[in-house]
C-alpha cells in the first residue's frame, strides 16, 4: 500500500449527492485575495526576474507595489463589479498597511487567516513552532476584526502532516489548502472535522504568470473558459466551487487589472444564475445542508 494522508477517501464525482447553494444556484464564486507582507532583505518571496544577493531590491519593491497601489485599484474594481471578498491576510499587514485593512473591513469583506508573512514557510517548523505561527496569526486578527478567523490557506500552501490537526485545534473550521476537488469535502482531524474549500492552483495569479509566463489576456480567458465551463457542467445538477485566486502586485499592474476587468464584468452580468460569496458563506451554507450531502460526513 502507498503511503496515505488518512485525511479523506475517494469518492467519484458522478456518485456525488445533488444540492443548491442560496438561490437555487449551483456554481458558488468566490474571490481569495492575498494580501501579503514580505520581509525586507531575507525570506521567500516571489520574483519578476531571477533574485540576486540579498537586500534583492527589485523583488522586494515590485511585491510592495500590490500594498501600496495595485491593491486599492482591486478594491476599486471589486466595488465596481459589487463583489465581496475573501482576504487572505497575512497578520504582518496590520502594521504594515492597517489603512488597506480598514477599507477591506468597511466593505465587509471576510478576513481568513494567511500565516504572520509569505516570507516563511510552515511546513519546515516542529509542532510546537508551527501551532505558535497559527496562533499569533489568528490573534492579531480577532483582536483587529473583533472575531476569530475560520478559514486558513497557508503561506505558500505549505503543511506539515499535523497542520489540519492544529487548525482545528485552534478554532478554524475550513481550508483552503487541498485543491483536490470541486466542491467542499469534509476532512478528518485529530480534533474533529474540517472543511476543505476548494481554492484554485489553475485560475490563479502566481501558478499561471509568475510560473506559466501567462500573459496578462491569458489569464483573463482563462478566468471566462472555467467559469463558462463550469456552467456547462452544472447541468448534471451537481453543485460547485469556482475560487479565483489573487495577489495585488501581479494583477493590481495597469495592464493585468484591465484584462481581469473583463473578466469579472462577464462574470458579474450571469449573477443571476450563480452564487458570488466568500469562502466563509460557502461554509455556512455546508452546515444547513441534509446529511450526507458533502463527502466525509
Amino acid at each position: 500500500m502507498l503511503p496515505s494522508h488518512g485525511r479523506y477517501t475517494y469518492h467519484p464525482w458522478r456518485d456525488r449527492a445533488s444540492y443548491a447553494w442560496p438561490g437555487g444556484a449551483k456554481l458558488a464564486v468566490y474571490l481569495g485575495l492575498n494580501l501579503e507582507h514580505f520581509a525586507f532583505g531575507e525570506g521567500l518571496g516571489a520574483e519578476l526576474a531571477p533574485g540576486g544577493p540579498q537586500p534583492d531590491v527589485l523583488n522586494y519593491a515590485w511585491r510592495d507595489y500590490g500594498n501600496r497601489v495595485g491593491a486599492w485599484r482591486l478594491l476599486e474594481l471589486f466595488d465596481e463589479m459589487q463583489m465581496p471578498a475573501t482576504v487572505l491576510l497575512n497578520s504582518a499587514m496590520y502594521e504594515y498597511a492597517p489603512a488597506l485593512l480598514a477599507a477591506h473591513r468597511a466593505r465587509g469583506d471576510e478576513f481568513a487567516g494567511h500565516g504572520r508573512t509569505n516570507s516563511e514557510r510552515q511546513s519546515i517548523l516542529p509542532e510546537a513552532e508551527e501551532a505558535a505561527l497559527i496562533t499569533e496569526s489568528s490573534a492579531a486578527i480577532s483582536k483587529h476584526e473583533g472575531k476569530a478567523p475560520r478559514g486558513w490557506l497557508s503561506p505558500w500552501i505549505a503543511e506539515s502532516k499535523t497542520t489540519p490537526d492544529l487548525l482545528v485545534e485552534a478554532g478554524y473550521r475550513y481550508t483552503l489548502n487541498w485543491c483536490a476537488d470541486d466542491a467542499p469535502i469534509w476532512m478528518q482531524t485529530r480534533a474533529g472535522k474540517l472543511l476543505a474549500i476548494p481554492y484554485p492552483q489553475e485560475v490563479n495569479d502566481i501558478p499561471s504568470i509568475v510560473g506559466r509566463k501567462d500573459g496578462a489576456a491569458y489569464f483573463a480567458d482563462m478566468i471566462v473558459d472555467d467559469f463558462e465551463e463550469r456552467r456547462r457542467q452544472i447541468a448534471d445538477g451537481k453543485p460547485q466551487v469556482m475560487g479565483i485566486a489573487l495577489h495585488p502586485y501581479l494583477v493590481g499592474q495597469p495592464y493585468r487589472l484591465r484584462h481581469l476587468r473583463r473578466a469579472l464584468a462577464h462574470i458579474t452580468a450571469r449573477r443571476s444564475d450563480i452564487w458570488i460569496t466568500t469562502a466563509g458563506a460557502i461554509y455556512d451554507h455546508v452546515l444547513t445542508l441534509p446529511k450526507g450531502s458533502i463527502p466525509g460526513e
